[in-house]
């Protein structure tokens, strides 16, 4: 099982600036609101678990690609 991530706005913003990507973009590929991922971002919100487990698979899609390396 996966420690759940404390800091999810540090999280978003740190995978956004590594794959150049608009809160927009983050939205298609998580299948989440903009509204969402900017309260996440703004951290005044946390992922659901449906949302935590669509972006852990989102992140370990793209570090398998080697476009991100996380903590």
């Amino acid at each position: 099982m996966k420690p759940i991530h404390p800091d999810y706005a540090a999280l978003v913003k740190e995978v956004r600036r590594q794959l150049a990507i608009s809160q927009e973009d983050l939205t298609r590929e998580l299948g989440v609101s903009y509204a969402t991922v900017n309260r996440w971002e703004s951290g005044q919100a946390k992922p659901s678990k449906l949302a935590r487990a669509q972006l852990d698979a989102f992140c370990d899609r793209m570090t398998a690609q080697g476009m991100l390396e996380l903590p």
